[in-house]
């Protein structure tokens, strides 16, 4: 290893720990050591200490024993003459520097609460996002193991202008990887550029804007270490196993960009633990020879063009990137991106004009495939500002193609259309609602290019269903009145037939087995009355996604004899389940929380919960961060029962689980229910609704308590007692 790097990275590692373990000690004679501390809603901790040394930092007089470890860590500096070899002295000076910073932010997050956003989204004059709580992580976390993200890059620092600063981010968008923003070079920085520059920046766009100091580099290693022990299975200490974790998962570099400190070096020496090189655009020193990264460890001196090539190069990172003919940039990184106020060109639908969507079926000789046909105004014929009716026809034939599959095709509109950038699209049906930026029309845009998006990412995604796709784009009144009318008419039938499937009706279940990376004995076996817990599958999505690979991770799974038919459980899934989950799991009810339940993975939408005192159960979404009354946060249930197993009394769900007939229907149903969230019983009312007045309770959505009423069950038992909530009139849940 270069001695000029190695003593480099060793003298900012002293000067970090230096740094930490003064404001520990300023924090210490202010607030003392029983004052708590962490990072905000997250069931990790300080992620890189807890995950390295398996420590629990919940206050200050926590920090000691760490900056010890900080100390027994640092190597002293090197010295002239010094005969050794520098790899692991450095190493271990990257991860003392790491330590300290974690120690560093957390202090921060005491001293200035506001300091960070704590969002997703930037706010206000504030671009500074801070450390990603759980809710953000669970969400963003997983595209990390499906492959939707393969990694992402840490730049250090500033490009030499806002222009240049644009251009590398939108290529590392188009390549779908992340983007994780931290320190100052020439007192500029990435995020400030790109803001500067017109961009939008935050979660939703993947251009992450950690914090202005060099020490918020922590979080993007924070991060990563979380996504080993969360969605990797890796217990929290198992320092080893998260470090190979990262290498052979995590596709990560950093990108310095400017003069490199020593508290740079010490940082781009703390990566390489994780197997991350650091590729630079100023002639530092190289470490060439292969060892801990899987490639070269420090490569420098690259252009600013070839910067984010030379990165996935040495990072070994194999990109797909769906060639899609259009004249604007086309990527998952670009669904986030809104189009507001003064830079819309076009707007279709959201209430101010009419605008729907419809894939349906056809003969083969109906359908010519690729032809894309735009009937009425294109964008070239009508000024900036204008708002347009639209309706988007897509008409598919082929030997396997089922009408049970249009839905499934026709979700896909909504996030495929939004993949190209400059272009805003939200809902679905016949409440979708676009918008196309001026910017995408000065690049070329046109509405004809919506149907080159769906001809070519539906044929790469679901070709095995069709054969052939041509899309039909309205925007003639009369012409889309038409089609509205007709579509309509199919969402009936859709929707009836849906409605109308039961689990007695059916013979064939389906698996979800997607979560198993990181929750090995998880088996999900999805029906017609029980989605999937991550909210995402229903019954008929996985016959379509079994249809288009039949060994995959949605799998028929013929459900057999009933054994017990008010719990919901059959000798067909049994087999399935234990199979699956390589005996692990032999047996579980669909239809119960208290016997049995229904494995939990860590991506469920909701957590559901026995309250004794109540006679019922409650339940919490992910988005809730306040205290329930089963005296935990959802973070702690995730942590406790989301790793695979069965535990009676708890269980994962989907939001719109609450609302189908199955729903807890072997403990009594959803009249068991007598808290939710505020927020969630507003996303679920008219649903809820609904099964109420089905179960003959038709008040019972103003008998379920939420936080305003109370978060203990001491608190919400009057109420419940009050409103007479028929849980406390039925037989005792746990007797």
């Amino acid at each position: 290893m270069s001695k000029i790097i190695a003593s480099a990275a060793i003298r900012g590692a002293h000067k970090i720990v230096a740094q930490a373990e003064k404001k520990w000690q300023q924090a210490m004679d202010k607030w003392g050591a029983n004052e708590p501390v962490g990072f905000p809603n997250t069931a990790y901790y300080l992620p890189v200490i807890y995950g390295m040394l398996g420590e629990k930092v919940e206050k200050l007089g926590d920090m000691e024993r760490i900056l010890k470890r900080c100390q027994a860590l640092l190597p002293p500096p090197v010295r002239e003459e010094h005969p050794l070899p520098y790899l692991a002295p450095a190493l271990d000076a990257g991860m003392a520097t790491f330590f300290a910073e974690e120690i560093i932010e957390a202090i921060r997050y005491l001293e200035e609460p506001n300091f960070y956003t704590k969002q997703e989204d930037i706010a206000e004059g504030n671009i500074w996002l801070g450390a990603a709580d759980d809710v953000i992580f669970r969400k963003r976390g997983i595209e990390f193991v499906d492959g939707t993200a393969p990694g992402f890059a840490a730049i250090l620092g500033a490009a030499p202008s806002k222009e240049i600063a644009a251009k590398i981010a939108q290529e590392l968008q188009q390549k779908n990887i992340y983007v994780f923003m931290s320190a100052e070079y020439n007192g500029q920085r990435f995020a400030e550029q790109l803001v500067e520059a017109g961009v939008q920046i935050g979660w939703p766009t993947r251009l992450v804007s950690f914090g202005p100091d060099v020490t918020a580099t922590v979080f993007a290693m924070g991060f990563a270490t979380r996504v080993a022990m969360s969605f990797g299975g890796v217990q929290a200490g198992d320092y080893r196993r998260i470090l190979i974790y990262n290498k052979d998962r995590t596709f990560a570099f950093a990108l310095p960009m400017g003069y490199v400190t020593d508290e740079w070096y010490a940082n781009a020496a703390g990566a390489v633990n994780w197997g991350f090189p650091t590729i630079a655009d100023t002639p530092i020193p190289e470490i060439l020879p292969s060892g801990i990264c899987t490639y070269e460890h420090v490569v420098s001196n690259i252009p600013h063009d070839k910067l984010v090539a030379k990165a996935i190069e040495v990072r070994g990172l194999k990109v797909a990137v769906a060639a899609v003919p259009i004249p604007v940039a086309f990527g998952p990184a670009f669904e986030g991106e809104r189009v507001r106020g003064d830079d819309i060109y076009l707007e279709c639908g959201g209430g101010r004009t009419a605008m729907v969507e419809w894939v349906s079926s056809k003969q083969m000789d109906e359908v010519e495939d690729g032809k894309i046909e735009v009937i009425g105004p294109e964008l070239t014929d009508v000024p900036p500002g204008s708002k347009l009716p639209m309706a988007i026809a897509v008409e598919v034939a082929g030997r396997n193609m089922q009408d049970d599959y249009e839905p499934i095709l026709e979700r896909q509109i909504h996030h495929l259309i939004n993949y190209a950038q400059g272009v805003m699209h939200i809902g679905q049906r016949d409440i979708a609602w676009l918008r196309v930026s001026k910017q995408a029309v000065d690049k070329g845009f046109r509405i004809k290019h919506i149907g080159t998006i769906l001809h070519a990412k539906l044929h790469q995604d679901f070709g095995r269903i069709f054969d052939k796709l041509q899309v039909k784009i309205y925007t003639q009144e009369d012409k889309v009145k038409e089609t509205l009318q007709k579509a309509r008419a199919v969402y009936g039938v859709r929707d009836a037939r849906i409605e109308g499937m039961t689990d007695e009706t059916t013979d064939i279940f389906y698996s979800c087995t997607l979560c198993q990376s990181f929750a090995p004995s998880h088996v999900c076996v999805i029906s017609p009355e029980r989605t999937g817990l991550c909210g995402s599958y229903n019954w008929m999505d996985c016959k379509a996604a079994s249809e288009i690979n039949p060994t995959g991770p949605n799998q028929a799974v013929p459900k057999g004899e009933s054994i017990d038919a008010r719990l919901g459980q059959w000798v067909g899934v049994n087999q399935f389940v234990q199979k699956a989950s390589r005996g692990k799991v032999d047996h579980y009810n669909f239809y119960s929380i208290v016997n049995d339940p229904m494995t939990t993975c860590g991506c469920c939408e909701c957590i559901a919960a026995v309250l004794p005192l109540c006679n019922g159960v409650m339940t919490v979404n992910r988005e809730y961060t306040g205290e329930t009354p089963s005296g935990m946060k959802f973070t702690t249930l995730a942590g406790t029962i989301g790793g695979g197993v069965s535990t009676p009394g708890f269980v994962g769900h989907g939001k719109y689980n609450v609302t189908q007939r199955k729903f807890l229907a072997g403990d009594g149903s959803l009249l068991r229910m007598v808290w939710m969230p505020k927020m969630l019983k507003e996303v679920i009312m008219e649903r809820l609704k609904k099964r109420a007045e089905e179960l003959g309770v038709p008040n019972l959505p103003d008998m379920i308590a939420d936080e305003t009423i109370g978060v203990t069950e001491e608190e919400i038992l009057p109420f419940l007692q009050e409103k007479g909530h028929p849980a406390l009139s039925m037989e005792p849940i746990l007797g």
